[in-house]
């Protein structure tokens, strides 16, 4: 009777174990088709070992190899099982998968162990994943947090478990699993936070990479070095705890002891990688392997460049440097004063009237049409078309030389100049010089009102430089492969020749006169500097643009709006930025004089003083604006009058054998541009020039009179 009582019982208790005894053998039965399933579909070794994820790696260095920043995702060299590290092995497996070696691809205790914490805090403070887990994530699933997901890994998981060894997966793992900063596998984190390959991890190291799975970027060397070491700590004490290395080892280890590769600060930098990294399209084929870009930027004369700007442009105010080197190479650029705030590359995209800066053209048509520093032109009212250009003296000089209307940037000399020879003249010589934007020819183009970008003008002034050689603007010397296979190597190339030695000789005489008795004189730097100012209306834009010792800068400051700035002309803060970034940039470059003397009017400075010693402790000489005008409380200058005996005449410029390439001219230039005929030596008659009778003056058709050797003065 009881047990007949009891059947009731029972029976529900046998069926649900039965229900249940069969739900297990029928999941197990879809777990074991699906792993089956999942084992048949997964990649070969080789396949997996090939897939390096989207996206290309590339790492740009400066000119000494520093890493200035790196761009996409870095997968390193991939690194067979046998040379990766044993302590950087251990080091992975102790702190991510202790029993990774017995398991079969699910750890059931790490999963206990998860769900333990899951109860007690109330949701998921650890998953609980194996190597091998975290591999089928890392390659073929995404990091959602969902129940799904973690099925789906763990039927991957047991599956790779059959088809691979465990030093397999192991290797894949540290050649695939994310550290932080873009690196993805220990080769690229080695490469990135210690420079070097990860075949030389030391213990310290590996412990410090193997720390920085849990959270890339709470960890990472780069961003809180203290934390990395702390959490690198932990590793070793994980590592000691299960066996993985003998407490003396790891007593050895001083993680403060670990050197971090540096990196560039990145912020004026960008603007440079900017710039440069599109070129690699015109330079080697589309690939996605990962590439070292090397670079020409000194990170020294960056650095110094950055200061310069920050230092010497007016508030609310935006400013832009370049600095090329004699073979064209940009050391140095700024392009604005904050990358973070502003992307926008006023160096290279902006366009902006120079001002008299673009008189540099105008007096190359002069130089090249016959006229020599010492003629002289009478400065007075001048109407053109209706045009009636004034001095911001507003009053007129009267006879004056050449160079003293250079240095002085005197407007009426300017206009009566482009008359004389033809805007389109003018035009023709800035394209020739690499103006790229378009140039008006109306009169008023003579004081720069076409815009341009600084570039542009620095790469023009860096020409005359190069004795008349054209010299071309490029940011990469050389592209490699993570496994140095060369892709790219720049090769020096054999400028054209824009105008011949004599000019540009003669040019480099009225740009010395500009910086030494003109409006340019807050750019000296203790050497020889040649250099122009250029001032816009109403102060909207202010320039300099010079060189000294091979190296051509040039420095724009205005606001994005184009409205007026209170007190800002080339001559100030421009000229001063060139001046502070100068210093620095040329430091170590010997003292090289030009291959022109200017000559200096002898009440222009005392006896005793050097024209080019500056003292920097009391700020910069008296300035005088665009026009000659002082500025507040500074008196004009006195140059010497007409027609008074200068001691020395241009140094004699050696012949380069290069010739003007007129099929290139006619290229270049449009049809009927008055460039388009090679220039004569010989002056044609111009009724405004006057040149008084100097004995011994006389000069030659080519080349120049040398000039008195300064040792004998």
């Amino acid at each position: 009777m009881a047990r007949a009582a009891s059947n009731p019982i029972r029976r529900p208790l046998v069926t649900a174990l039965k229900i249940a005894l069969y739900g297990a053998l029928l999941g197990l039965i879809a777990l074991i088709v699906a792993v089956a399933v999942a084992y048949a579909n997964l990649p070969s070794y080789s396949d997996l070992k090939s897939r390096t994820g989207q996206g290309q790696m590339i790492r740009v260095r400066a000119s000494n190899g520093a890493v200035l920043v790196n761009i996409g995702p870095s997968f390193g060299q991939w690194l067979p099982y046998d040379q990766i590290p044993a302590e950087m092995r251990a080091a992975m497996i102790a702190v991510e998968d202790k029993r990774f070696r017995s398991h079969l691809g699910v750890d059931p205790v790490g999963v206990a162990r998860a769900a333990k914490v899951r109860v007690d805090t109330g949701h998921w403070t650890q998953g609980g994943s194996t190597i091998t887990q975290q591999l089928a994530r890392n390659i073929f699933l995404t990091n959602s947090r969902t129940f799904g997901r973690k099925v789906k890994e763990a039927v991957l998981a047991l599956a790779i478990e059959r088809k691979f060894t465990k030093d397999q997966i192991l290797e894949l793992y540290l050649n695939r699993v994310y550290f932080g900063g873009g690196a993805y596998g220990i080769d690229a984190a080695s490469r990135r936070f210690f420079g070097h390959s990860a075949r030389n991890l030391s213990l310290g190291e590996a412990a410090i990479i193997a720390g920085l799975v849990k959270a890339p970027s709470n960890y990472s060397p780069t961003a809180d070095i203290e934390a990395a070491r702390s959490r690198s700590e932990v590793v070793l004490k994980t590592m000691v705890d299960n066996g993985f290395v003998s407490p003396d080892r790891a007593a050895q280890v001083d993680s403060a002891a670990v050197k971090i590769q540096p990196t560039t600060k990145q912020n004026s930098v960008r603007y440079f990688t900017d710039w440069a990294l599109p070129q690699l399209d015109t330079l080697i084929d589309e690939s996605n392997e990962p590439i070292d870009v090397w670079t020409t930027l000194d990170p020294n004369m960056q650095a110094a460049a950055e200061r310069a700007i920050a230092a010497n442009a007016p508030a609310n105010a935006q400013g832009a440097l370049v600095s090329l080197d004699r073979d064209g190479a940009v050391r140095a650029m700024i392009g604005g004063k904050d990358y973070v705030d502003s992307i926008y590359n006023r160096a290279t995209q902006a366009e902006r009237q120079p001002g008299s800066s673009f008189k540099l053209f105008v007096y190359l048509a002069a130089l090249e049409s016959g006229m020599k520093p010492t003629d002289t032109i009478v400065d007075e009212p001048v109407t053109i078309d209706g045009w009636t250009p004034r001095n911001s003296t507003r009053t007129n000089r009267g006879p004056v030389s050449l160079r003293e209307a250079f240095a002085l940037s005197i407007n009426t000399v300017s206009a009566k100049i482009g008359a004389q020879l033809g805007f389109g003249t003018i035009a023709d010589m800035a394209r020739r010089f690499g103006i790229t934007s378009k140039i008006s020819t109306y009169p008023s183009m003579v004081l720069g009102t076409s815009d341009v970008r600084l570039i542009d003008m620095t790469r023009a002034f860096a020409s005359v430089a190069n004795q008349g050689v054209s010299v071309t603007p490029y940011a990469i010397r050389k592209v490699v492969t993570a496994d140095g296979r060369l892709l790219y190597q720049k090769e020096s190339e054999e400028g054209r020749v824009l105008v011949a030695p004599w000019v540009a000789a003669e040019m480099t005489d009225l740009l010395q006169s500009a910086v030494l008795t003109g409006t340019g004189r807050a750019a000296q730097i203790g050497r020889p500097v040649a250099g122009k100012t250029g001032t816009t209306s109403s102060n909207k834009d202010g320039w300099f643009i010079g060189f000294s010792s091979g190296l051509t800068t040039g420095v724009w400051m205005g606001r994005d709006d184009a409205r007026a700035i209170a007190g800002l002309q080339g001559g100030t803060a421009p000229a001063r930025a060139f001046h502070d970034f100068m210093v620095v940039a040329v430091a170590n470059r010997p003292v090289e004089n030009f291959q022109t003397e200017v000559p200096m009017p002898d009440w222009n400075l005392d006896a005793e003083e050097d024209p080019y010693a500056v003292d920097n402790s009391v700020g910069p000489p008296p300035l005088v604006d665009e026009n000659g005008n002082p500025l507040p409380g500074q008196p004009i200058d006195t140059i010497p009058p007409p027609g008074q005996p200068l001691p020395g005449q241009p140094q004699q410029v050696p012949q380069t054998g290069n010739q003007l390439d007129q099929q290139w001219l006619d290229k270049v230039l449009p049809p009927g541009s008055a460039d388009r005929q090679q220039p004569q030596r010989q002056p044609a008659p111009r009724p405004q020039v006057v040149r008084p009778p100097q004995p011994g003056s006389q000069r030659p058709p080519d080349p120049l009179q040398p000039a008195p050797d300064p040792s004998q003065q």
